[in-house]
């Protein structure tokens, strides 16, 4: 069971990925809080998507703001004794920056960043989730998100590359990468069955989940 291994667990992934309705089933399923981002509380994340250039440095900063002030409720968690699912984690914070910001934006971002970073632990576990733009681009459209209606197949493409290449080098905390491609843990009860079942057997730092179609 998670909750004999894991006390806090962070869900990853690019948009579309279905993080944030992962994370609420873990933890419903197991009885925990939850730690989600709120999209929709910021307000220049529709104006990006429309003008990337011009809105990204107050999109990031925003969201940064808004993840560093959620963190610090960690410190209220006794997190021997209380389960925690979130579905953000701050060191992928930088991966949208170095994305987005051009150089002298990016220089403020890391000065800003380094002074504001919490004192908080790294999480347990991190499930990753992988999906090819294509399908990211479908369930985007499929979900209906004014906010997302500009989110661009290139773009989700170029998110897909950054999270690989992230989670490549990551190792603050053992990483599960699950494809999605085929797997479906938010809406079918057999396919959260068995990633809780590969999420139980996990022996290594770094792991893969694949299932073929």
């Amino acid at each position: 069971m998670i909750a004999g291994r894991y006390r806090y667990i962070a869900v990853e992934g690019p948009i579309g990925a279905g993080k944030t309705s992962l994370t609420r089933r873990l933890a419903q399923h197991h009885g925990g809080h939850t730690l989600l981002e709120k999209p929709e509380a910021n307000p220049f994340l529709e104006r990006f998507y429309g003008d990337r250039a011009r809105y990204a440095l107050q999109t990031q900063l925003f969201f940064l703001f808004q993840r560093v002030q959620q963190l610090a409720e960690l410190r209220q968690l006794d997190l021997f004794r209380e389960l925690l699912f979130a579905d953000f984690l701050l060191d992928k914070d930088p991966l949208f920056a170095r994305l987005t910001l051009t150089d002298e934006e990016l220089r403020l971002y890391e000065q800003i960043l380094a002074h504001l970073r919490p004192q908080t632990p790294p999480p347990d576990l991190v499930i990753a989730l992988q999906a090819s733009p294509a399908t990211l681009a479908e369930r985007v459209v499929r979900r209906g998100n004014p906010v997302e209606a500009r989110v661009t197949e290139d773009y989700l493409a170029a998110l897909v590359e950054s999270y690989a290449d992230f989670f490549h080098h990551y190792d603050e905390a053992p990483v599960l990468i699950v494809n999605t491609e085929h797997l479906n843990p938010v809406d079918s009860d057999a396919d959260f069955s068995l990633l809780l079942d590969r999420i139980a057997r996990l022996r290594g730092r770094r792991e893969y989940f694949n299932l073929a179609a």
